[in-house]
């Protein structure tokens, strides 16, 4: 039978509910960027009330100070309007490559303040089903407030990449400083888990240490959930406890797969606690868990757990009580983890004030010394499309990265600020 004029044509149900779900997203993130757009506009006013508040500030300093803020506030939202993107930065070297990305020291071109540039591919983040968590790492970073916690001041994207613009510090990070090092003292382990233990606690409380990559940590990989060790027995073979490597062996095996298994889609189970791989439900006290294998790494210079394999790591974790000396089971807050006799003499209120237990030398705003060095010629390039990816796959699901732009109020006021490790070498 002909198909006569009148015939209505339906979308294909997936069609329509991914419409569906687009718009919903799109209205979600724009009434949510309204309302906090202006709950943050409050906030600095606030502040800045407070501060002339309490500095004692007569009527006319305190009436051109917020003839100041206006101007800076009104600038922002001319500023917010304006599109960033890759062109506005200069990159000046790779500092870190991952499974799903790279990290360069760029410097922004109309400023000429310097950062560091997370580049996140697109279609690794569909493929990989990690886009709830580079979402999550985005949120985290837009709405953390903290002195321990790293600041993000943009974020951006273009057809192929994600971009996160966050601040530079040179010192470098925990595990380059690990592998250098080997083993920490008691001393200097004490100053750095007590400083992650204040970055950890401000996490869980507002959602020289500082915390970062919380997206594309080890726990939120693909293969560090439960699908990944489905297969496997949790109960240990009759001669898995008995034939453990010795210490000599486990130092030298870490220290063979550390960074190979940081920056693969697998990663290592090290870290992780036992209630994170039963998915049975967690909460905040795991974090404690992967402080202490952290803390037992700096002094050891291995992880407790540490094996050939994830596959036999992850059982070693899942058997901890036959693998693992550890205290009874007793609830432990940031308070009783604080007053740990490990802790005796440190004043929580003024750590930041203490010179770092590691010195380390920083010669210039864009000295990376203290990272690997990565061959130049091996540079992400973003404008460049990958064959593996048909462009279609981009076009048909970009929408799940609405709303990822943002620009932060101080980097978009500041000009010519200088970093403040920059000034305490002065």
């Amino acid at each position: 039978m002909a198909r006569t004029a009148g015939t209505q044509h339906f979308a294909h149900p997936y069609h329509t509910k991914e419409r569906v779900t687009m718009t919903k997203v799109t209205l979600e993130n724009f009434y949510s960027n309204l309302i906090t757009q202006h709950e943050e506009q409050e906030m600095r006013q606030k502040k800045l009330e407070k501060v002339m508040e309490e500095g004692g500030l007569k009527d006319e300093e305190k009436r051109l100070r917020r003839s100041a803020h206006a101007r800076k506030e009104t600038e922002f939202l001319r500023t917010k309007r304006t599109r960033l993107g890759l062109e506005d930065f200069e990159s000046l070297k790779v500092i870190g490559r991952g499974a799903f990305g790279e990290l360069q020291l760029v410097q922004k071109k109309d400023t000429g303040h310097v950062y560091a540039m997370k580049i996140l591919r697109k279609a690794d983040m569909l493929e990989k089903e990690q886009v709830g968590h580079i979402r999550a790492e985005r949120d985290v970073l837009v709405e953390a407030d903290s002195l321990w916690v790293v600041k993000m001041l943009y974020s951006f994207q273009d057809k192929l990449n994600l971009y996160l613009i966050m601040e530079f510090l040179p010192g470098g990070d925990m595990m380059t400083l690990l592998i250098k090092k080997d083993i920490l003292t008691e001393e200097k382990t004490q100053f750095y888990i007590a400083e992650t233990v204040l970055a950890i606690d401000s996490i869980h409380h507002k959602g020289h240490m500082k915390l970062s990559d919380f997206g594309l940590c080890t726990v939120l990989k693909k293969a560090h959930r439960t699908e990944f060790y489905r297969n496997l027995n949790h109960s240990l073979p009759s001669d898995f406890t008995f034939q453990n490597m010795n210490s000599k062996r486990k130092a030298e095996t870490w220290k063979r797969n550390r960074r190979q298994l940081a920056f693969s889609t697998v990663g290592t189970p090290d870290y992780i606690a036992p209630e994170v791989f039963m998915q049975t439900g967690y909460n905040k006290l795991c974090d404690w868990w992967s402080l202490g294998v952290i803390m037992y790494e700096m002094l050891i210079s291995y992880p407790p757990f540490c094996s050939e394999t994830p596959q036999e790591t992850y059982k070693k974790v899942m058997n901890w009580k036959e693998t693992l000396t550890f205290p009874p089971e007793v609830p432990i807050s940031e308070k009783e983890i604080k007053s740990n006799s490990f802790f005796e003499g440190v004043d929580w209120g003024r750590i930041k004030e203490r010179p770092a237990a590691v010195s380390i030398e920083i010669k210039s705003i864009d000295d990376t010394s203290n990272f690997d060095e990565f061959p130049e010629s091996d540079i992400l390039k973003p404008t460049v499309a990958t064959s593996n990816h048909p462009k279609t796959d981009y076009k048909n699901k970009d929408w799940v990265f609405i709303s990822y732009t943002y620009k932060r109020f101080e980097g978009l006021t500041a000009r010519g600020a200088i970093p403040s490790y920059m000034k305490a070498a002065k």
